[in-house]
């Protein structure tokens, strides 16, 4: 069993070099994937079988898809071990109207997305939730709430600023022409905020799915939701009721991948009419359970799953590609015909398992040292397919929707997504950066990152591989023909991306400085800001890429805290480019920082509020706190007004 443990040890080996002298420069590891609506439920139901016939149940393999084929492998071997230009919008009469006014700091311009608080001008509306636990420098407390809720809150002038009402509703929030959509764990609701002292509810969703994100765009919601498939009855689906009649998308509105993966979920996109809640349009594909990213576009909506392995195949082909001169021909023979039987891919696994088990243990009885030799040899072979076909091992599907509806198509690539920012749309071309993570998603040798470029028919036309290689992902940011990756594990490379040709995307520059930036955001043409951590605590750095071929560290700053939302969540970063400041929350307290003369420094820091959110109107900047807003006047950096929300108490 010794031996078995030194199997395992040498399936982690290090050997990310080797495959770099390996893997050819321009690659093609993506593939399309033809996609076809189910024509009834007996088709789905036939989709469902070959699908479990080939890959088994996703509970077997785990939701971890190629990280969980390690200990898979020991199983197998008898052994097991533990801000952009901000839109002006309509306000009421009365007083004079806001000039400038910020909006939620979304990824592309003009296409919003939920927040806990949105503002028109006139009224800040801010979803609250109840308890919250914040790191400080200071100290470990909570904010209590006797409820959570959705506050109306007059801002404007500031000076008036007042609790107009309070929404007995809580969720991320979308606001379009006087309706305040909001979106709670199993209903989404329509408020009628004309009249802001009296929100009155217009319409109701309640939803038999559960929410992955939406977006406004053209005065439509499109919302993105998933569900368990009922293997039952697989179709229609029911995702959601409206006004007690059931929303359904027929079989012939769900799209498979005309190959079969293995599915056990849908994903559906529904666009809504945020005005009246009617919805408008559906549509929906079959997926697998895991991680999804979406990421939309002015021209279409892209929704990623992971696509997991059938891992029979992958261990057949490592005795058969590496190992045969190590087995009797009648091994071999045996893994022939268990591969042709007419079986479950789990219960060929299980023969795999006792086949291989039979055959050590006899040979371990005959002779000691041959086996021994036997399992160090297997264990070194095995380690190197794992990673010359690391990007075969592991890999995400993406399928691409336009506007009305229609299914475009489906792509798979290899290794996984960080954010929706790893994926982008520009000048009709898609834009995908990825980690791959391995073998051993723990062993940092194996890492590595690329970036792939699709023509609108999603068809590759151009790559950049192994990026921050035995390093991993933490920012991604396109912009326009650029863009700008950001891998870590001791020192931040900061790399600066061509792509303005799409069929030779390269690396133009690269900067290594110590920490990491988990948040890059645009500032002018020629500058970008991250947000991220060094040593623990939040550190700030200003890059000019002015020359692509030499990007610099302009000017860094830390901050005495540990963690900031903004690390992770790019809604809770604000910039004012007319002031040249940036605000983030950290800990209890709200900062807002200049960038005047390409130098952070810290303007105000707004002590325990426990903020949220900023935003501007006109020359103000309202903090929005748990339990407090407070206004500073941009000009002089002085609190103008403030307004307690509710009456609270900290729980030491």
């Amino acid at each position: 069993m010794r031996l078995i443990t030194l199997v395992i040890a040498s399936l982690v080996v290090a050997v990310a070099a080797t495959v770099y002298m390996l893997i050819p420069k321009v690659p093609v590891y993506t593939s399309r994937v033809g996609v076809a609506a189910f024509s009834s439920e007996a088709e789905f139901t036939s989709y469902l079988e070959l699908s479990e016939s080939y890959f088994g149940s996703t509970s077997y393999y785990g939701y971890g898809g190629v990280g969980t084929l390690g200990g898979d492998i020991r199983s197998l071997m008898g052994t097991t071990q533990s801000g952009f230009e901000p839109m002006v919008p309509d306000v009421a009469e009365g007083g004079a109207e806001p000039e400038r006014v910020s909006e939620t700091n979304v990824q592309v311009e003009g296409i919003d997305e939920p927040d806990i608080v949105k503002t028109d001008g006139r009224e800040i509306y801010y979803s609250t939730y109840g308890y919250r636990a914040y790191w400080t420098t200071r100290d470990y407390h909570y904010p209590y709430y006797p409820s959570g809720g959705t506050k109306v809150i007059k801002v404007f002038p500031p000076q008036n600023m007042t609790e107009e009402s309070d929404i007995g509703d809580n969720g991320d929030l979308l606001l379009y022409n006087g309706t305040l959509v909001v979106f709670s764990y199993n209903a989404i609701r329509g408020y009628d905020v004309s009249d802001p002292t009296s929100p009155d509810l217009s319409w109701v969703i309640e939803l038999n799915s559960s929410i992955t994100t939406a977006r406004l765009y053209n005065g439509k919601i499109y919302l993105v939701t998933r569900q368990n498939i009922n293997t039952y009855t697989p179709c229609p689906l029911t995702v959601m009721t409206r006004n007690g009649a059931p929303i359904e998308i027929a079989c012939s509105r769900i799209y498979h991948p005309v190959s079969p993966i293995q599915v056990d979920r849908t994903y559906s996109v529904v666009v809504i009419n945020p005005v009246s809640g009617d919805v408008e349009d559906t549509v929906s594909f079959v997926g697998s359970y895991g991680s999804s990213v979406v990421y939309m576009s002015e021209n279409a909506v892209y929704i990623t799953y992971p696509i997991y392995l059938d891992m029979f195949t992958v261990y057949v082909n490592i005795v058969k590609e590496k190992c045969t001169d190590l087995f009797p021909a009648t091994l071999i023979a045996r893994l022939d015909r268990l591969a042709g039987y007419d079986i479950s891919t789990q219960a060929k696994l299980m023969e795999f398992q006792v086949i291989f088990m039979e055959y050590y243990s006899n040979l371990q009885n005959e002779n000691y040292t041959e086996y021994s030799e036997l399992m160090t040899k297997f264990a070194n072979r095995t380690n190197q397919y794992l990673s010359e076909h690391k990007r075969d091992l592991q890999k995400t599907g993406v399928v691409k929707i336009d506007l009305d509806m229609n299914v475009l198509g489906s792509i798979s690539f290899p290794g996984t997504l960080l954010n929706q920012f790893s994926l982008d749309e520009y000048d009709g071309h898609l834009r995908i950066a990825t980690t791959v993570t391995g073998i051993s998603s723990w062993s940092w040798s194996e890492w590595a990152n690329d970036v792939y470029v699709f023509d609108s028919d999603l068809d590759q036309v151009g790559s950049i591989i192994d990026l921050g290689l035995e390093e991993k992902l933490y920012a991604v940011r396109f912009l326009g023909d650029k863009g700008y990756l950001v891998t870590f594990r001791q020192i931040d490379p900061f790399f600066v991306l061509d792509l303005s040709d799409p069929a030779n995307p390269q690396v133009r520059g690269e900067l290594e400085i110590p920490g990491y930036s988990s948040y890059l955001h645009p500032i002018g043409d020629d500058k970008v800001l991250g947000i991220g951590e060094e040593d623990w605590k939040v550190k700030l750095s200003l890059f000019d890429v002015s020359s692509p071929e030499n990007p610099t560290e302009l000017s860094r700053y830390q901050l005495d805290e540990y963690w900031s939302e903004a690390l992770s969540n790019h809604h809770a970063f604000l910039i004012d480019y007319e002031h040249e400041i940036f605000f983030l929350p950290a800990g209890s307290n709200g900062y807002v920082f200049s960038y005047t003369n390409d130098t952070i420094e810290l303007v105000k820091e707004i002590e325990d509020i426990s903020a949220d959110r900023a935003l501007y109107i006109n020359d103000y900047l309202y903090i929005v706190g748990d339990y407090k807003v407070v206004v500073l006047d941009e000009n002089t950096w002085e609190e103008v007004s403030s307004l307690t929300l509710v009456n609270y108490t900290y729980l030491k």
